[in-house]
Formats: C-alpha cells, structure tokens, sequence
C-alpha cells in the first residue's frame, strides 16, 4: 500500500516541478554559470518546500490552507517583488570564472532563495490542492505511514526533476563562454522579472 502512495507522491512532484517557470529558470541559469551543484540545490530548495505544501495538505490542515488562500495578495506581493529584485540582480550580473569552484556559502544561498520563492509562490498550493483533490489524497489525516510515503514521493519525483534538469543542462556548460554568460544573464533577468511582474499584475486584475 504505501508504494502505491510513494509512486503516486513521485508522479505529482515530478509532474509539478517540470513546467519551467522562474525556479527552472534560476536552475538553468545556475548551472550555466556555476555547475550543476548549484542548480541541483536551487532546485533542492523548491523540493523542500514542495514537501511542506504536501504535509498541509495529506495532514487535513485546513486552516492553514485557508491561510494561504486568504494571503494571496502578501504572497504575489512579496514573492513578484522578490522576483523582480531577483530578476534585476540576475540582468546585472557579471560573468564569473567558469573555473572556479562554487563556494557552500553560494549553494546555501541558492537554497534557500528558492525555498522562498516557492513558498511564497500560491501557484504552488492551488496545483498540490488541484492534483491532490483529484487523486483523492487531499486529506490522509491518521494514516501515517501512507502520509509519510505520499510525501516521501513528492520529494523524490521533484528532486529527480531538478536532478535531470541540472545534468542536461550541465552538458552544455562547456559550449558556453564568458561572453554568451552575458546573454544568458539577461534573459534569465528579463524571464524572472517578468514573472514578477504578472505576479503584481494579478494583484490588479
């Protein structure tokens, strides 16, 4: 029984961590200018915070779940504007030597940058709510060991999506010069601070 949670956990969390918005952006990006350790843990940062939705929503936590829906305009708030500061720095960024080693306090920052975004990020709790309402996993209140292998298996499905995601894009990295870095920097502000900037755009419309 629990495998069967544990494979459906890991088909939800790959399938909601593939659609490439702002993290995969970030994680490409990432991984272009600084190896694949640094997109993987971008993107490890987003796994986290996916399994945190998870837990509120197979634990029945309703009331934070109302929370969440009642703070949308905080949330696109606070995370559009952290997209767009986001976006700015990564337009402004200067190339880095592609040959030096990333440092734990870089990838400890890439971490948590993206635990943020994807936490202050309501697209995230509307798909788990969607998926999981739908799969009929919303509320496993009680049962434990399947809660624990549902989220087990969202952890695992979306890391393995960023695990993929870092090693593709990874086998490119070598093609890529401090010049074309310049470009690449630019877009990715540009992509990132657009997402930003439909994220206050919902705060009008």
């Amino acid at each position: 029984m629990g495998l069967e949670f544990f494979i459906k956990g890991a088909i939800v969390g790959f399938s909601i961590a593939a659609p490439v918005g702002p993290i995969g952006v970030l994680c490409i990006r990432r991984t272009l200018a600084f190896g694949r350790l640094s997109g993987l843990f971008s993107g490890m940062g987003a796994a986290v915070a996916d399994v945190i939705y998870g837990l509120i929503l197979v634990s029945g936590l309703t009331l934070i779940s109302d929370c969440l829906f009642q703070a949308q305009f905080w949330l696109h708030l606070i995370g559009g504007s952290f997209l767009i500061y986001l976006g700015y720095k990564t337009f402004k960024a200067k190339p880095q030597d592609m040959t030096k080693k990333v440092s734990h306090k870089t990838l400890l920052g890439d971490f948590v940058s993206t635990f943020f975004l994807t936490l202050t990020n309501p697209l995230t709790i509307i798909a788990y709510l969607a998926v999981f309402t739908s799969l009929g996993l919303s509320n496993l209140k009680g049962d434990f060991l399947n809660a624990f292998f549902l989220v087990l298996g969202v952890f695992v499905g979306a890391t393995f999506w960023w695990f993929l995601l870092s090693e593709a894009v990874s086998l490119f990295r070598k093609k890529v010069n401090q010049k074309s870095m310049v470009w690449v920097n630019r877009i990715a502000g540009l992509i990132i601070g657009g997402f930003g900037a439909l994220a206050w755009l919902y705060l009008i419309l």
